[in-house]
């Protein structure tokens, strides 16, 4: 089942902002990212918010679009009643769960909503997730005419085996029939892979990104698999039925993919994400990493302006019941003290290539960079340059260069 919400303060009926969320807003771009919770099948490793048919509570499919735009005009009613500055929308991201469930139409007329309430920035970037059994070329062909600049694939692997443990429901073959479609229609690709599944090993996940190499993707994510409390997958290792992952072999298989990608011209710039160029990067991901405005519409969407983050209700039905009676669906939020917001930019932006900026860091951090560059943890070249910079080997062990750079 999904993971819970977290607890937080009390969110307002009428979603009013604080004034603090005016400081340095001009200076933030502002993006949207629209939740989609539909899956035909619940993959075994997801705790994410997504919900079957069985599961929907007499929530109906088709009056989701209709629910989404609701909320897109009131909060871009809260954000002008905040005195927030008018800015356009740079990046959209549909995900989920499945948005590509919904018919094609339903995500354009999302979009148009956008469109209409905020405006897009010029070469806005509009991205949708897309299981590759959820789309032919019409559907991606009409996604494109209104303004849809990307898709990203959920590949996961190329091993039937592997997709079998994952419960996806797709066959290997159709990936590149999807991606040729995709490009046909102008849209950039991106394709998802996981590593690290159970009985999944070294040769099979490298046939898996040879696989994915082979359809000359703009970009490319990959994840280490991760068992998530309360999963089938967490159940089945519970019972003995399938191994732990073993953390080694992860490694193993990150060293691997990061050499496999960079030798065919995808340059690492998160520590999961690879792209062909600066211009192929997800724009929308990192405005997460770097601390930047979204609004975040659906169930369970988390949202963040100015410091303050809040999350909706959970489930469809409660979500419809919020938007039916007029009123915020948010579940709670919090003001992120300026303690908090400084700890996130170190644990977020040693994440990236372009690295974190020392003078974010005091003297003794600084002392602990240099530390870390003679451990082989931090690029040296980069740290002269004045960024905090993961080496490969910093990449494997990001959780420690943070602990260590924020004194935990």
């Amino acid at each position: 089942m999904p993971s819970a919400l977290p607890e937080g303060d009390p969110a307002p009926a009428d979603g009013a902002l604080p004034a603090s969320v005016l400081d340095g807003a001009q200076t933030r771009r502002f993006g949207v990212y629209v939740h989609v919770p539909y899956c035909r099948v619940r993959c075994g490793y997801c705790d994410f918010n997504t919900y079957t048919a069985s599961e929907l509570g007499g929530t109906r499919r088709d009056e989701y679009a209709d629910q989404v735009e609701w909320e897109l005009a009131f909060g871009a009613r809260v954000m002008r009643e905040a005195g927030l500055p008018e800015r356009a929308v740079s990046t959209v991201f549909f995900g989920g769960g499945t948005p590509t469930l919904l018919p094609a139409s339903d995500l354009t007329a999302m979009l148009s909503r956008i469109k209409t309430e905020w405006g897009l920035a010029p070469g806005a970037e509009v991205t949708t997730e897309a299981n590759p059994d959820s789309v032919d070329a019409a559907y991606l062909q009409e996604l494109a005419a209104a303004g849809f600049t990307r898709v990203s694939f959920g590949m996961q692997s190329a091993v039937p085996h592997v997709l079998r443990t994952l419960d996806r429901t797709h066959q290997p073959e159709r990936v590149p029939q999807v991606v040729a479609w995709a490009r046909e229609a102008g849209l950039q690709v991106s394709v998802d892979l996981i590593y690290g599944t159970p009985g999944e090993s070294l040769a099979d996940w490298e046939r898996s990104i040879d696989a994915a190499l082979a359809c000359n993707p703009d970009h490319i994510s990959a994840y280490a698999l991760i068992v998530e409390s309360g999963t089938k997958l967490a159940a089945q290792i519970r019972r003995g039925e399938v191994a732990q992952p073993d953390e080694d072999l992860h490694a193993e298989m990150y060293e691997l993919a990061d050499a496999r990608f960079s030798a065919a011209g995808l340059g690492w710039y998160e520590i999961s994400n690879w792209s062909r160029s600066a211009d192929t990067r997800s724009r929308h991901n990192l405005s997460y990493w770097t601390g930047e405005d979204w609004w975040a519409a659906g169930p369970g969407a988390h949202s963040h302006i100015g410091g303050v983050r809040w999350w909706n209700v959970k489930h469809p039905g409660a979500y419809a019941t919020r938007v039916n009676e007029g009123v915020s669906p948010a579940h709670a939020r919090e003001l992120l003290s300026d303690t908090a917001r400084r700890e996130e930019r170190v644990l977020l932006e040693t994440r990236i290539a372009d690295g974190l900026p020392t003078h974010v860091l005091d003297s003794d951090e600084r002392a602990v960079v240099s530390a870390l560059i003679a451990e082989g943890l931090v690029d040296g070249r980069a740290a002269i340059g004045g960024h905090v910079v993961p080496t490969l080997r910093g990449r494997l062990l990001a959780d420690t260069v943070v602990h260590r750079l924020l004194g935990a």
